[in-house]
């Protein structure tokens, strides 16, 4: 194990990274954040851009969506979604982020009057500006709107797909609110179409939610599942079964899912073989980064730099690129690994 935080940050800083559960609209970095709402006039609230990073504190998981609804209304054009797509991919870039499958939320920009698939261009129109990282899109179907809004978001994508880049779908939102089970009919034509499927369960409600994704979507990967260590028999199944947990460490402990990182369940997971991978979530209104999840596992949950390098690879395996693309991802990091570990080792 590294020996002082800062240089165990330092390091991390340094690895090839690979994130599966990251929403664009939470990745926004501050200063392109600012700038919108200066934009669109400010709202009292926030009149510095201070006063805009401390909105981003939260009582408990529905003040977090509270205050995600209050964020996407500084998103309001097209042009909007190019600019901070560009920046957020920057963003990405500069902490050797090699690849990303990345969510958006169509559905939360309808009442603006904005169109899904003009979204999705508009998206990938600013993705495309920055090369260093390749960015594949989710369509988030935001389980709030409903099966039958998620149906219709469906069909929109389906014609865009693969000129945009849209590998699958997932449902985040109201998780407490909205259960999983009247997506099934959604999710069984997502799959009949060729679309890959997560669902963000197991955050915020118990083991039942995660059961819920499992049996009634048939979900390729489950997004948080927090809570699943409350059912040994639902970690076996994750285990047996090889589905992959997309885990969001410190997004957990922001929302008041998990109460201290010590508290977190990733060793129980990772100890009994269920695939994982290490991801921010929403990183700049949770204030955390891939480099610092990984230091969370490694100073609170006792994760080797050797565990943390297998998370890594984890994360391509469990990515839904082509398998001849994860073996060509898997030996770039691996390479990049081994420089990094040499530059280490000369310091």
């Amino acid at each position: 194990m590294l020996s002082a935080s800062r240089d165990s940050l330092a390091y991390f800083q340094r690895l090839p990274k690979v994130e599966l559960h990251l929403h664009l609209e939470g990745a926004i970095p501050l200063p392109a954040l600012w700038q919108l709402v200066q934009k669109y006039r400010g709202d009292a609230e926030v009149p510095t851009i201070d006063a805009l990073a401390a909105r981003f504190r939260y009582r408990d998981f529905r003040h977090f969506i509270q205050t995600w609804v209050w964020k996407n209304q500084f998103l309001r054009e097209y042009d909007d979604f190019t600019f901070v797509a560009t920046e957020i991919a920057r963003d990405l870039a500069c902490q050797n982020v090699l690849y990303v499958e990345a969510f958006y939320s169509p559905g939360d920009f309808h009442r603006a009057g904005l169109e899904t698939q003009r979204i999705t261009e508009a998206i990938r129109k600013g993705l495309g500006q920055v090369t260093r990282v390749e960015i594949a899109l989710i369509t988030d179907l935001v389980r709030d709107y409903g099966p039958e809004r998620g149906q219709v978001t469906l069909d929109a994508i389906r014609e865009i797909r693969d000129q945009f880049g849209i590998v699958g779908i997932g449902i985040g939102g109201s998780e407490h609110r909205c259960p999983p089970e009247p997506f099934a009919p959604v999710y069984e034509r997502a799959r009949a179409l060729g679309f890959r499927t997560t669902a963000h369960a197991g955050e915020v409600c118990g083991p039942e939610s995660v059961w819920g994704a499992i049996r009634a979507l048939r979900v390729d990967r489950i997004g948080h599942a927090t809570s699943a260590f409350q059912d040994p028999a639902l970690v076996d199944y994750l285990a047996r079964h090889r589905i992959p947990v997309e885990l969001c460490v410190i997004s957990n402990l922001r929302t008041g899912a998990v109460r201290s990182i010590a508290a977190h369940p990733a060793r129980e997971y990772f100890e009994h073989g269920i695939p994982l991978s290490v991801n921010t979530d929403d990183p700049k209104l949770f204030n955390n980064s891939l480099a610092e999840e990984y230091l969370a596992l490694h100073t609170e949950l006792g994760f080797t730099t050797a565990e943390i390098h297998s998370l890594i690879e984890d994360g391509v395996r469990s990515s839904w690129l082509p398998l001849e693309r994860q073996a060509e991802l898997l030996e770039r990091i691996r390479a990049d690994i081994e420089i990094v570990d040499a530059g280490r080792e000369r310091c």
